[in-house]
């Protein structure tokens, strides 16, 4: 089995926001366990609403009010020793990210600086995090790094708004992964591009991972995408991971009804019948159901389901669900 090289025990992010006078929780992670190996896209799905981009902002412990960790560890790999971030200081995290963790944001606008060109954007963030460059020596740098990526060169010489969307996103990926990181986490990529420009966008990734032998952890709500560059995926609703497997498995054998209606509803080449989604709507993330939070949407809930949350029940090799149709699981409980 691959090495660990990011792991949560029983992970707890909420908001906690203060609404004329009134306290309201948003339980965005609620118990999240994970453990994501060396050299993997570890693909995370399911619909808007679900808790995806607040659990990445957990990985990568950046922890701002209203978001506050109440709960749980996260563990980075590092050295050959598991490091509890959420026990370091912030000038430690600091150090951490770039150069342990890197982090792609959604929209390229919010990394680039849109009033400096794009060599200048590199400089400034080699000079940052890494000691005696000049810019010269800063520039040749990012022209090799942006080279071997298959990226045209000049492109350092524009301005973001001169780029396409999709090119804005190749080169904020390109300098997610300027420092070489073990891991990098992506958050919907490939969002209000173009089938072809994601197209670009994913073989990109992939190239990194291939180049680096890092880990992507890939956020995105597109089953289509997890499928073509996912090698496990977990399945989120309501807060929880609720299902994981590796691809094949999740695309091929779903067992939790939330995963199956995710993979129903993809289109398929010669099938013109309706797809169908699952009823209802996600519940607020303020106000979950008690038991299985996806009871009242689900066609096959029992009575236990509506009291109480099972635990993971083993399925097969790597492949797992949280679901009281396969059995209580390890730590079945009370929600």
């Amino acid at each position: 089995m691959q090495n660990t090289v990011l792991r949560t025990e029983q992970l707890k992010a909420f908001y906690v926001l203060d609404q004329f006078g009134a306290q309201k929780v948003v339980k965005a992670v609620n118990e999240v366990d994970l453990d994501i190996r060396e050299n993997e896209v570890y693909g995370i799905a399911g619909e808007s609403g679900c808790g995806k981009t607040t659990l990445l902002k957990a990985l990568y412990n950046a922890i701002e009010p209203p978001l506050r960790l109440v709960g749980g560890k996260i563990y980075y790999r590092v050295n050959g020793k598991d490091v509890d971030v959420t026990t370091l200081s912030a000038e430690e995290k600091r150090k951490l990210r770039w150069e342990f963790i890197s982090y792609v944001p959604q929209g390229s606008m919010s990394v680039l600086n849109p009033v400096l060109k794009l060599k200048e954007t590199y400089q400034d963030f080699i000079f940052s995090h890494v000691s005696r460059q000049s810019r010269e020596e800063a520039l040749n740098l990012a022209k090799s790094h942006i080279a071997e990526l298959g990226l045209p060169r000049n492109v350092l010489d524009a301005y973001p708004h001169q780029l396409s969307g999709g090119m804005r996103q190749r080169v904020t990926i390109a300098l997610a992964a300027l420092l070489k990181p073990r891991i990098i986490i992506g958050d919907e990529p490939t969002t209000a591009l173009d089938v072809v420009v994601q197209r670009g966008v994913v073989q990109l990734l992939k190239a990194i991972q291939v180049k680096l032998q890092n880990t992507i952890v890939l956020v995105t709500h597109d089953m289509g995408v997890q499928a073509n560059i996912a090698d496990r995926v977990g399945i989120m609703y309501a807060g929880k991971i609720v299902e994981e497997g590796t691809t094949e498995k999740i695309y091929g054998e779903a067992f939790h009804p939330y995963t199956r209606y995710l993979i129903n509803s993809l289109p398929k080449f010669g099938d013109k019948t309706m797809r169908e989604s699952a009823p209802g709507s996600p519940p607020s993330l303020a106000n979950v159901p008690p038991g299985c939070p996806f009871h009242p949407r689900c066609p096959r809930v029992m009575e236990i389901c509506q009291s109480q949350m099972p635990g993971f029940t083993t399925l097969g090799a790597d492949h797992k669900a949280a679901c009281w149709l396969a059995g209580e699981g390890k730590n079945g409980k009370a929600s």
